[in-house]
């Protein structure tokens, strides 16, 4: 239970995304998660709605496959940039919004990729330091932040599934 999350957590509170009480959360904010949740499952009814009009297995092909594909990329893109060997860890009083910040790398995930996911990969650092920069931006942005970050700016050309492998086998997990 909470293995990985904030050591300010309370021990005996069950951290998760899902439970309007959870210690993430401000209290203020239980009644957005409720309406998060309510509608999760309405989404969640009207998938199975449509399945039971048009098969589920329809349903698998068109919309579970490629949900599953999409976010098995946004989760293993996420992993592998703030991951990385390469990346600090502060404490309380270390840490500042610019070294937040850059703690992430920039790696490739091939062309094709790279234009799928509108270069959030590979332009990583600089989305970290300019979020509101639009997508179409920060290819040239990044250029032009590397040589002010000198040493500070991270890039891994080490293959994703190698990285994975090295990323996972470093975990204590």
């Amino acid at each position: 239970q909470n293995a990985s999350g904030h050591l300010n957590y309370p021990k005996n509170r069950l951290v998760n995304h899902f439970i309007p009480s959870s210690p993430i959360y401000l209290p203020k904010e239980g009644k957005l998660i409720v309406l998060s949740d309510l509608g999760m499952i309405g989404a969640i009814f009207c998938l199975y709605k449509l399945g039971t009009i048009y098969t589920h297995t329809l349903m698998a092909k068109l919309y579970v496959m490629p949900y599953l594909i999409v976010n098995l990329f946004l989760v293993m893109i996420t992993y592998l940039q703030h991951t990385h060997p390469e990346v600090a860890h502060y404490d309380n009083k270390e840490w500042d919004w610019l070294r937040g910040a850059l703690l992430t790398v920039d790696r490739s995930y091939g062309k094709l990729v790279d234009i799928a996911f509108h270069h959030i990969a590979d332009t990583h650092v600089t989305h970290h330091l300019f979020s509101y920069l639009p997508h179409y931006h920060a290819q040239e942005a990044t250029e032009a932040i590397k040589p002010i970050l000198g040493e500070y700016y991270k890039y891994d050309d080490t293959n994703v599934w190698k990285a994975l492998y090295n990323n996972h086998k470093m975990s204590p997990f």
